[in-house]
């Protein structure tokens, strides 16, 4: 996965453009993607898909002809989306297009002017103080034309038609926690599924953000109602504590699933709740949808001082941070996939475990005492109403162990599977 992540980094990406198709050619190597092409133009409900965005070369050069902001260096010197340009300025003329961090002055913001034509070069704070007053050239060889968002879609048949949608944005230029990470999470979680027997049906998609999943959704409302819930996969390489923003609901079952693997895991987390800005589970989760995605993340988005700044890079995150978010993520589809509801066949009093050989010949280890709970909680809750998830939750024990007492009275005849 870190090894993906390098190989995308050097990409100039945004919301349209060859960086998106290049980025999802690579990510097609590793799963067959099915590619759309929206027009320029075209209405998604109450936003229009924009001209696409293609740029090739960009820099600043003072009167000696050195260049001292090279887009070919790092593509965040440019103001992503920027129109092209060709002039001469002075040094006051040319401060109006430099975008800088005060207050983080050895790094290069990423900034954006999608839906407003402009011009602009972001810069280190320390350097940009340090210009002189000089006559400045300054080049932007880039496009603005029609054209189409384009956006990648992967999907694994289940045995039923509920879907799981797992969701990351393909549109940031060199920036690997954001978004790297999520990308190329999302697309090894699809490798790990793809050739397994699921119950679920497994939705993947990679798109622009915000402009991107309303496109989607606009594209796909007829089908909507499959979706039962999700995550969007995003900030998942840094080597912080896990964070897990809940869906708009609240109390959905995937907000559910997520809490009790992070518990389980014991790893350190928090819990945030819904909030309206953030990444696309705001548009998954807008009044007219209301779809259960939520955003299973480490450090959030904005919190970490890396954020929108060439600090997120191949430094900043890191391969056990990949390894350890993928293995939440496959932690959350192992409960999705077997989670379910069971009676009791012998549900007055408890039957006799012993003589069908769960009881142990020599008890009181603390193993065996917990295998012992498991066994009795699973009988007990198993009345038809609570699932394998609710007993874990409400008993404390790890999902795994439920599971694993659940299949062994399965075995024994003691139960039956209703849903």
């Amino acid at each position: 996965m870190y090894d993906l992540i390098a190989e995308l980094y050097p990409i100039c990406r945004s919301i349209t453009g060859n960086g998106v198709r290049k980025t999802l050619d690579i990510i097609g190597k590793h799963v067959p993607l099915e590619i759309h092409e929206v027009p320029t133009g075209t209405n998604v409900f109450d936003w229009t898909i924009p001209k696409e965005w293609n740029i090739s070369d960009a820099y600043i050069k003072n009167s000696k002809g050195e260049i001292i902001v090279d887009f070919k260096k790092s593509n965040l010197h440019i103001l992503n989306y920027s129109s092209p340009v060709h002039k001469k300025l002075s040094l006051k003329e040319l401060q109006e297009h430099i975008f800088t961090l005060p207050n983080q002055v050895d790094v290069i913001p990423y900034l954006t002017t999608y839906y407003k034509e402009n011009w602009g070069f972001c810069m280190q704070y320390n350097q940009y103080k340090k210009l002189p007053d000089d006559e400045y050239e300054v080049f932007i060889n880039s496009s603005l034309k029609n054209g189409s968002l384009t956006y990648g879609e992967f999907f694994i048949k289940g045995k039923t038609d509920d879907e799981i949608l797992f969701t990351s944005y393909v549109c940031h230029p060199s920036l690997c926690n954001d978004n790297l990470s999520g990308v190329v999470l999302i697309t090894y979680l699809a490798k790990l599924l793809k050739n397994l027997n699921l119950k679920y049906s497994y939705r993947f998609l990679f798109i622009p953000e915000t402009i991107g999943a309303i496109t989607w959704l606009s594209k796909n409302v007829s089908n909507l109602s499959k979706i039962k819930c999700g995550l969007v996969a995003t900030c998942v390489g840094d080597p912080g504590a896990f964070t897990y923003k809940k869906t708009r609901n609240n109390t959905s079952k995937i907000d559910r699933i997520v809490e009790k693997v992070l518990l389980d895991s014991k790893v350190p987390h928090k819990i945030v709740n819904f909030f309206p800005s953030g990444s696309d589970e705001r548009q998954f989760s807008s009044p007219g949808f209301d779809l259960h995605i939520g955003s299973l993340m480490r450090t959030m988005y904005t919190v970490f001082p890396e954020y929108h700044t060439s600090a997120d890079n191949l430094d900043f995150v890191t391969a056990d941070s990949m390894r350890e978010s993928l293995e939440q993520y496959l932690k959350v589809i192992f409960i999705l996939e077997n989670d379910a509801k069971y009676a009791n066949l012998v549900s007055k009093c408890e039957p006799q475990l012993g003589k069908r050989g769960l009881y142990d010949a020599v008890g009181g280890q603390k193993k065996q005492k917990i295998e012992k709970m498991a066994l009795l909680w699973v009988l007990n809750l198993s009345d038809g109403g609570n699932s394998l998830l609710d007993i874990s939750i409400r008993s404390g024990l790890t999902f795994e162990e439920i599971k694993n007492a659940a299949d062994l009275l399965y075995e024994k005849k003691l139960l039956k599977i209703i849903d």
